[in-house]
This record gives structure tokens, C-alpha cells and sequence, in this order.
């Protein structure tokens, strides 16, 4: 999901919102937007401060004319109101900042963190895995860069997935992180088998038979103090499930640097068309879905940056 620029649109003619709204930049999206809902900008002045989020009619102005972008603390807590004023999924305009100006691209603190129980299904079965391992929810990271490998099969099913995870700390003592499966439907996660790999070893998992569910935890090789950085290597071998697979999803709870995901088919068995997608919480609608071509290797790749929170994947269509 590389980002491209897109200019203004000629005068009289109006970009689509959706396509906009995965492509940028930041500025075009939200006059798009507002276009959309048809709001005056006091009238979202308004809006906004019924949520306790106080901004200028000039700085709305500015942010959609491009002169001026969202930095701040508080302006960025605006953004996010702003998706809610104006009816856009959850992340929508927030991805479109990317990293703050003068900073590497790691995920900008101020990203709100949403719960594992809003971006997996069935909710109160993460919840019980999660009670079973005690411990903060939040781990205390954030991704700087996620590499993830997916091998699909000549019977069509996950074999195995392969992760390259770049991690900071954003407070003192982190020493393990909370890693989280979900198998095809009917997938015996007994079978799913945990691998730690590079700078981590196996910690205690937690099981879900009836949703598929796997939280496994990783040890970390040292405890991270703020702002320390470290890399670790892990995978999940898959279980059998009754019927082929017919997509991949990522989800992620808190703000990302950057993603990549590829996901590799046996030659025996090629998918006839596959999809890159974006979806706010479990069974939405996707806001963002854009067609991907098999490279020479049977393979597909995404690349995503600035993530907000949000579900992202690849689906494909065996026929």
C-alpha cells in the first residue's frame, strides 16, 4: 500500500472519496471530505468542541488547503474527532499524516491504542486468553517495521507465517510481547506450534479451540528501558483447516511505522485475482481495497506506513 500523491482535482470535478481516502494526501482527503458532508468549517468547529476538542476555523482551513498539517498533541487528538464528525472510518485521515516532520517513522505516541478485543472476533474470547496470561495489556510497544511472510499451499491452506519485528520501548522494564494467532475456521489450534526464533524464546500460551485463538508469549532476550529498540524473529506453523484459505489479515492495536506483508502460493495451486484491504474492526466493510498481480514468484506484497490502528490484509479467489 504504497502512498502516491495525487493533485488537486480539476475545477468542477470532485475525487472520490474512498479513493482519496487511500491514497492522500492528508489535505485533498479532508476537503474531500468536508465536500462530502457538506459542513461549513464552524460548523465542525462546533462539532468538535462538543467533543472537548478546541480548533481554530483558520487551522481547519489551513489543513485542508494544505498550508498548514495537524503536529501537535492535541491537534492530532482533532484528526481523530474529525473522523468521527465527519463519518469517516476509524484511522481514515490519521494514516495520511505518516510520521511527524523531523522524526524517523515510527508511530507517533499520540496514536491512540485500541484494544485486541475491538480487532478480533470473538471478542470475549480475547479477553479470556488474555486473563490467562497476567500482565498489562499493553506490552509497552510499538512497531517501528513488521516484515510478515505467509506461505500458502498446494491444497490451498496457511502453511506457516514468517515475522521480522521491529520493536521500540515507550517505557521502562519491557521484556515480552504478546503475540496473536487466529486459525481458518475449523482449524484445530492444538496443532498451531509456536516458533521463537531470533532474540526471544517461548514464554507461556494461551488456547481457544472454539475460536480458533492462539496468544502466545514472547520473552524477550533483555528488558527495554523508553526509547530502546530491539528485533525479534518469530513464526506460527499452521493447523489444518477444512477448507482452503481465502485470505490473510493483520491487525494492529496501536500506530506502525511501517508494514509489509507477503504472502507466497505453491505453484500447483495460483489464485485466479487478489485484493490488498483495510477494515476498521472484524466483518467491516473494507475502506480501502485495491487488486494485486502475482509477481514471478506466485507471490503478492503490500507495503503500508503510518498506520493507525486498524485490520489490514490480502484476500484472494481461488475460481
Amino acid at each position: 500500500m504504497g502512498r502516491m500523491s495525487v493533485g488537486t482535482a480539476p475545477r468542477g470535478s470532485r475525487p472520490d472519496l474512498a479513493t482519496v481516502l487511500r491514497t492522500g494526501p492528508f489535505h485533498l482527503a479532508l476537503r474531500t471530505a468536508l465536500a462530502a458532508r457538506g459542513l461549513a468549517l464552524h460548523r465542525v468547529q462546533q462539532h468538535l468542541a462538543h467533543r472537548g476538542v478546541h480548533v481554530g476555523v483558520t487551522s481547519l482551513s489551513y489543513w485542508q488547503q494544505g498550508r498548514r498539517r495537524p503536529e501537535r498533541a492535541e491537534s492530532l487528538r482533532a484528526v481523530g474527532a474529525l473522523e468521527e464528525v465527519l463519518e469517516l472510518p476509524a484511522g481514515s485521515l490519521t494514516r495520511l499524516l505518516g510520521p511527524r516532520r523531523g522524526r524517523s517513522a515510527e508511530p507517533a505516541m499520540t496514536v491512540a491504542t485500541r484494544p485486541y478485543r475491538d480487532l478480533i472476533a470473538p471478542a470475549d474470547a480475547v479477553d479470556e486468553l488474555l486473563a490467562e496470561l497476567p500482565g498489562p495489556r499493553d506490552t509497552g510497544l510499538h512497531t517501528l517495521t513488521h516484515i510478515e511472510r505467509i506461505r500458502v499451499g498446494a491444497d490451498g491452506r496457511l502453511l506457516r507465517r514468517d515475522s521480522q519485528h521491529a520493536v521500540r520501548a515507550h517505557r521502562d522494564g519491557i521484556d515480552r510481547y504478546l503475540a496473536i494467532y487466529q486459525g481458518d475456521p475449523g482449524c484445530d489450534v492444538s496443532q498451531v506450534r509456536v516458533r521463537a526464533e531470533e532474540n526471544c524464546r517461548p514464554g507461556r500460551t494461551a488456547r481457544a479451540p472454539d475460536s480458533q485463538l492462539v496468544i502466545a508469549e514472547l520473552l524477550l532476550d533483555r528488558r527495554l528501558r523508553t526509547g530502546e529498540t530491539h528485533l525479534l524473529g518469530y513464526g506460527f506453523d499452521d493447523a489444518p483447516a477444512p477448507d482452503p484459505s481465502t485470505e490473510f489479515v493483520r491487525g494492529f492495536n496501536s500506530g506502525t511505522g511501517q508494514y509489509v506483508l507477503q504472502v507466497t502460493f505453491h505453484p500447483a495451486a495460483l489464485p485466479v485475482r487478489c485484493h490488498r484491504f483495510a477494515r476498521s474492526a472484524p466483518g467491516a466493510e473494507p475502506y480501502e481495497r485495491e487488486e494485486l498481480t502475482l509477481d514471478g514468484q506466485h507471490g503478492v506484497l503490500l507495503a503500508a506506513t503510518g498506520l493507525a490502528p486498524c485490520l489490514l490484509g490480502i484476500s484472494w479467489d481461488w475460481e
